[in-house]
């Protein structure tokens, strides 16, 4: 079993003090304040309970609040389409109407009631934004074909194999503005906190900068997560991306296919963003979830480890529906399949203390706040990742076994553990 040794407070940690009173530089917050310190967590609302409603959600507030939880991200509560649906349920990512909920999900109040219950327990809600197309059937079909895509045929375009839904037509101005006003009207309507918005890459970024803008200036203290890795879109629109090059390294490093060399050349890519952007880091999602599987079938043995490294590394972590409790099991994505609650609780211990360990630590925090990563050599660098995170007042050390073997390592200097080589066995790690 793999264990977090908390000795923060065994550390001396030794500060230079100076009689004067030094100036400090105020940086102004490149997100909201609420961000910095956050986990996310997805809500499969469908799945989540026999029910699949938004009021049997709700008895979880409570639980997740405990669990340290900050930012609830609801997969899209919209209706979805009939026409060419995909299984009995459909995806949730076929949107009807862009200003409904789904009627087997509750009414809007329903989803007002959940969103007030989440601010009083102390968390955000983003909801999930399909921008790049809709159903085959919705409003917008029947009334402004022109704001759709068409072949040399006249055909509306399905993007890629996803034949469920229709592509929309970032050349209207017309289907722009209303879909930046039905943006609006989720902010204005029910008091959300921000959207993570979908194939956000397939999406204009002129229209992500307009429209983020325009919503900033309704509610100015909103996060949006892009499901992208395009560094264009840090710039000025999104707070935060997918940080796919390093989930992908992790579960090739698991499953024996690459070295900790490969995780480091993904940590290096992140330097192609603005020092300020935000990788959302992350082991399992809906999408690796009922597709590549879940992160006992990608990871084995190692899938606590990369949990807990989704927890240290520069960023802000995420944590799919079920994970905390050990769910280990593909959900099916077209149809009802609920998950079971009766699963094994260690995970639960396990992400509480990672959620009080982020928030205890300003080191971890996200940028720009957190510390950056500065890596420790190790004599065993093709198996082993050590690294500190620090801030004027705060430091934080790690040093992960990548391997399924154990090791005696050695930090090159450095004085952790006396200068004593560090037993781990395969997949161990220690925080310090």
């Amino acid at each position: 079993m793999k264990q977090i040794f908390l000795l923060l407070s065994a550390l001396i940690i030794i500060t230079s003090c100076n009689s004067e009173k030094k100036q400090v530089e105020v940086i102004k917050n490149k997100h909201a304040d609420w961000v910095y310190d956050a986990t996310i967590y997805e809500v499969n609302i469908r799945q989540y309970t026999p029910e699949g409603t938004f009021t049997a959600f709700s008895k979880h507030i409570p639980r997740l609040s405990e669990l340290g939880v900050d930012i609830l991200w609801f997969m899209p509560v919209q209706p979805i389409g009939k026409k060419e649906r995909k299984g009995t349920l459909g995806s949730y990512y076929s949107i009807q109407n862009y200003i409904q909920t789904n009627p087997d999900f509750g009414n809007m109040d329903d989803f007002k009631q959940i969103v007030d219950e989440a601010h009083k327990a102390g968390m955000k809600v983003i909801l999930d934004w399909v921008a790049n197309h809709t159903s085959h059937d919705a409003e917008w079909i029947t009334q402004h074909r022109d704001w759709y895509v068409t072949d040399s045929l006249g055909k509306i375009v399905s993007p890629y194999d996803w034949t469920d839904v229709a592509k929309l037509n970032y050349d209207n101005p017309d289907m722009r503005e209303a879909m930046k006003q039905a943006m609006i009207f989720w902010i204005k309507e029910t008091g959300i906190d921000g959207f993570r918005c979908d194939v956000a890459y397939e999406v204009p970024t002129d229209f992500w900068e307009n429209t983020i803008q325009a919503i900033k200036e309704v509610k100015a203290d909103i996060f949006m997560l892009a499901e992208a890795e395009k560094p264009e879109l840090n710039q000025t629109a999104f707070d935060a991306y997918y940080n796919w090059e390093v989930h992908h390294q992790m579960n090739d490093i698991a499953q024996g296919k690459a070295n900790v060399d490969s995780l480091r050349l993904a940590l290096k890519k992140m330097s192609d963003f603005p020092e300020y952007a935000i990788p959302m880091n992350f082991t399992s999602n809906h999408d690796e979830n009922s597709w590549q599987g879940t992160e006992f079938e990608r990871m084995g043995n190692a899938a606590r480890t990369f949990a807990a490294l989704t927890y240290l590394l520069p960023g802000i972590p995420l944590i799919y529906s079920g994970q905390e409790t050990g769910f280990d099991r593909r959900l099916a994505f077209f149809e009802k399949d609920s998950i079971n609650w009766n699963n094994l609780q260690e995970f639960t211990s396990f992400y509480q203390s990672m959620n009080q360990l982020r928030k205890n630590n300003s080191a971890l925090y996200s940028p720009e706040k957190g510390g950056i990563i500065e890596e420790i050599k190790t004599d065993l660098p093709q198996k082993t990742f050590a690294f500190k995170r620090q801030t004027t007042d705060n430091s934080v050390v790690a040093i992960f076994n990548l391997s399924k073997d154990s090791v005696q390592v050695s930090l090159i200097n450095e004085d952790l553990n006396n200068k004593q080589p560090i037993v781990l066995s395969g997949w161990e790690y220690r925080i310090y």
